[in-house]
C-alpha cells in the first residue's frame, strides 16, 4: 500500500523514476519510522507527509538541469538523509557523501543502505567545518546539498569549500529565504561563490513555499575558510 502511495505521489509530481524506487523507498519509510521512535530523526511521523516533505520535496530537484545522475555530490548535515540518501536511491550512478556530526544517524543511515541496497553512498562522521579542511574533500564534489540546515550565510561557509570550481551549492529553503539573501550573497562573494535565482517549486496537494537556492562556484575558496568549527554560526559572514 505505502509503495503504491509512494509511486502515486511521484507521478503526481511529475518526478522521473525507475520501477526500483518506490519498494527502496518503501523500505527507507519503514526503517525512518521504527527508529525515530527510538531517536529523534524526524519531526514528521505521518506517511503521507513523510512522503511528500522527505521524499518528493528531496526529488524535485531532478525535474531541473542543477544536478546530474552521475553527479558527485556531498550533502553536509544530512541529518536522516534528506535529500542525499532519497538521491542516491534514485540515482545509482551518482556518488553520493552523507556528512554528519551524529554518529547515530549514521547508523540509521547504514541500516537504510544495507537493507535498501544501496550501494552509491559513503558516510562521514565529522561537523561540515571539519570535514571541509580534509584533503580527500575539499573542493572535490559537483554538487554540496544541504536541506533546512542554516542560514544562507552560515550556509554558504558549510558547502562552498566542498564544491569544485564550476560546481554548485545547492540550498533547499522556505520563506526565510527573502531574509537571507543580502547577508548569503556576501558570504558567497567571499567564499568564491556567486548567488544565482531561486528555483521556486510546487509539491502537487500541498501549499508550501519551497525553492532550491543554487550557489555556483566561481573560484577557489580561500584557505582561511571554513573556519574552526562553531565560529561560522557565532560569527556568521555577511554581516
Amino acid at each position: 500500500m505505502k509503495n503504491t502511495e509512494i509511486e502515486k505521489r511521484l507521478e503526481q509530481n511529475r518526478i522521473p523514476f525507475d520501477k526500483e524506487l518506490p519498494e527502496k523507498l518503501e523500505i527507507y519509510l519503514a526503517l525512518l519510522q521504527e527508529w525515530n521512535s527510538r531517536m529523534d530523526l524526524t519531526a514528521v511521523t505521518d506517511d503521507e507527509e513523510t512522503i511528500d516533505k522527505h521524499f518528493v520535496d528531496s526529488l524535485i530537484v531532478m525535474k531541473t538541469d542543477l544536478i546530474g545522475r552521475e553527479a558527485k555530490l556531498i550533502d553536509v548535515g544530512t541529518g536522516a538523509g534528506f535529500p542525499g540518501m532519497v538521491l542516491a536511491m534514485a540515482c545509482p550512478a551518482m556518488k553520493v557523501t552523507l556528512l554528519d556530526s551524529q554518529q547515530k544517524r549514521l547508523s540509521f543511515l547504514q541500516a537504510v543502505a544495507e537493507k535498501a541496497e544501496v550501494k552509491n553512498v559513503t558516510l562521514i562522521h565529522a561537523r561540515a567545518e571539519d570535514g571541509a579542511r580534509k584533503a580527500e574533500l575539499r573542493e572535490k564534489f559537483d554538487v554540496a546539498a544541504a536541506r533546512a540546515l542554516a542560514p544562507m550565510n552560515i550556509l554558504c561557509e558549510y558547502l562552498l569549500p566542498y564544491v569544485s570550481v564550476e560546481g554548485c551549492a545547492l540550498c533547499w529553503k522556505g520563506p526565510a529565504l527573502k531574509n537571507e539573501l543580502e547577508s548569503g550573497r556576501k558570504a558567497a562573494h567571499l567564499l568564491g561563490g556567486r548567488m544565482e535565482m531561486p528555483v521556486s517549486y510546487a509539491v502537487y496537494g500541498r501549499e508550501w513555499e519551497h525553492m532550491i537556492l543554487p550557489v555556483r562556484k566561481i573560484q577557489h575558496t580561500a584557505a582561511v575558510y571554513p573556519r574552526k568549527a562553531g565560529i561560522p554560526k557565532s560569527k556568521p559572514l555577511g554581516i
